[in-house]
């Protein structure tokens, strides 16, 4: 009998740790989101987002604030019309027109929110409503009362409610609560509050509104002081149990929380936050684009979730360690917010296990460690010219390494200097290593090509004719790499040197030596074996 209770207890207590508690997500990225200047949606966008947020499973969308324009009252007509999960939500103030428009555009849903409100701090009262205490009070009375006629889902809002006397907030939840809103959302307007005051501003508002119980405590944060989602999860954990926030942040100012953030922090911190949101995350990546698209807005590189090196690694040390265990340095994977896989940035401070992992992943996993680290070596001389490094410019930089694996450069370049411009002939100053001898000359051309080119025929005379020069750039960009390929014809006999570097010039004086040493390796004519250095090709 005894062992029979302490499973059914047993059982009552797994069923207590696996229950979590909801947190409703509300959406206001068309409404608030396109409060930022210059982020203005038109209705076809606004439909394609909320079709978005609705397979997303975000509780409540608030698409728009209708008796604000045509535009406004269109969309969220259109809006209420298509989703099929979603509650949409229109914003009012405390005037029965507002109200109206609400309800006439939402009208075609199945289940509709109106959200109303009015400010309540002292300066908003006194300098924006020219109201009273008792005037605004009034106010929420009629407000709320005359929303709830046509829904019984009606949330209410304290316009700069951080800096409202707590004891008044707590008189207008109460009315509010009264005359039939269940949903009370405290807005830190300005973005003025700190985490710790505004979990205190919701422990107040807990003990201190008689009944507090009959609604759901919402918080709605702005980042003026870049502290909207500290403060609405602090908001979490005194028992806000709705946060209104939007696709990547966006809104008046400095914006409002991120509820890509918001939805992420609670997922991966579930051990503190033990609720759960039913956002589907392996949807917020598309969220963002559509949202980005749809404003004009870009999401800035470093944005936490959605930026563009949210999971991006440069550092080698980083590198090497997600090589071994992702888990070193993501608490996240990019899979569960809709992005593909984790990227390996190529840079300047990318290590070699990465460089090798990299050669890998674009077919190069045969290569000899002789090219690795001849490719890796001028893959560094890049990197700190210049600040992107693109797939592309690593298979030139392996290719140029293929091309002298385990042979001898005959001649090498060690300086080259080129003077152009109008007004004079175009001059070339080179420096070659030929057969380990230093050997330097200056040339004139009909072009700094020419000249170049000139240089390395009076350094190493041949009769070589040249019969290809080209170039083309391997990436995009002022920056970008210049592959270059030469093609030289001796008795019948044709080599073909390429070359990449981001100095043109370079990469030409490199492609002809190229070809001029294979050229060399066919006469099979060899440097004495006392002046030959064991030295891999340069780097360009």
């Amino acid at each position: 009998m005894q062992s029979g209770l302490e499973d059914v207890l047993s059982a009552n207590l797994k069923i207590k740790k696996m229950s979590k508690e909801k947190v409703y997500i509300f959406d206001t990225t068309m409404r608030d989101g396109e409060q930022s200047p210059g982020a203005s949606m038109s209705v076809e966008e606004k439909i394609q987002i909320s079709r978005v947020f609705d397979e997303m499973g975000v509780d409540i969308i608030e698409a728009g604030f209708p008796i604000s324009s045509p535009g406004d009252f269109e969309a969220v007509t259109a809006i209420s019309k298509i989703v099929k999960n979603s509650v949409p939500c229109g914003l009012s103030r405390a005037l029965k027109k507002d109200i109206d428009a609400c309800h006439e555009s939402l009208q075609y849903a199945k289940r509709f929110r109106i959200h109303t409100f009015i400010s309540t701090s002292p300066v908003h009262m006194k300098h924006k409503l020219d109201m009273s205490k008792d005037q605004v009070l009034e106010a929420i009375k009629e407000s709320v009362s005359y929303a709830r006629k046509f829904t019984d889902d009606v949330e209410w809002s304290c316009e700069d409610g951080t800096r409202t006397d707590l004891d008044f907030m707590c008189k207008t939840i109460e009315l509010a609560i009264n005359c039939g809103a269940s949903t009370i959302n405290i807005p830190d307007t300005v973005g003025y509050s700190i985490p710790e005051e505004f979990a205190k501003t919701i422990t107040h508002i807990k003990n201190s509104v008689p009944n507090i119980d009959k609604a759901i405590i919402s918080a709605h944060c702005h980042n003026d002081l870049g502290l909207a989602v500290a403060n609405a999860l602090a908001g979490l954990s005194a028992g806000v149990r709705q946060i209104e926030c939007t696709i990547n942040g966006i809104g008046e100012r400095a914006g409002n929380a991120a509820l890509e953030e918001i939805v992420m922090a609670i997922k991966t911190r579930n051990d503190l936050m033990p609720y759960e949101t039913g956002i589907k995350t392996e949807l917020i990546s598309k969220a963002s684009k559509i949202v980005s698209n749809a404003t004009g807005f870009p999401v800035q590189f470093n944005k936490a979730i959605v930026g563009k090196n949210a999971f991006a690694h440069e550092s080698g040390i980083h590198q090497d360690g997600m090589l071994k265990n992702r888990e070193t340095y993501e608490i996240m994977t990019p899979e569960s917010v809709g992005v593909k896989k984790t990227s390996l940035v190529m840079g300047k401070h990318s290590g070699r296990h990465a460089f090798k992992d990299k050669l890998s992943d674009l077919g190069y996993a045969d290569v000899t460690d002789d090219v690795i680290q001849n490719a890796f070596g001028k893959f560094k001389i890049l990197a700190d010219k210049k600040k992107h490094i693109y797939d592309e410019d690593i298979v030139a930089l392996v290719d140029d390494s293929l091309i002298f694996d385990n042979k001898l450069n005959a001649i090498n370049l060690k300086s080259l200097k080129v003077f152009a411009g109008t007004g004079e002939p175009q001059r070339a100053e080179m420096t070659l290593d030929v057969f380990g001898e230093i050997k330097s000359t200056v040339q004139t051309g009909d072009g700094p090509v020419d000249a170049t080119f000139k240089c390395i025929k009076e350094l190493y005379p041949h009769e070589m004719k040249l019969l290809l020069y080209q170039v083309h750039a391997v990436t995009e960009g002022t920056d970008a790499q210049a592959t270059v390929s030469v093609k030289i014809e001796e008795n019948n006999r044709t080599t073909v040197g390429q070359s990449a570097d981001t100095d043109t010039l370079v990469a030409s004086a490199n492609a002809y030596l190229g070809a001029l040493n294979k050229m060399l390796i066919k006469r099979e004519k060899k440097a004495p074996s006392q002046q030959i250095k064991h030295q891999k090709v340069r780097g360009i």
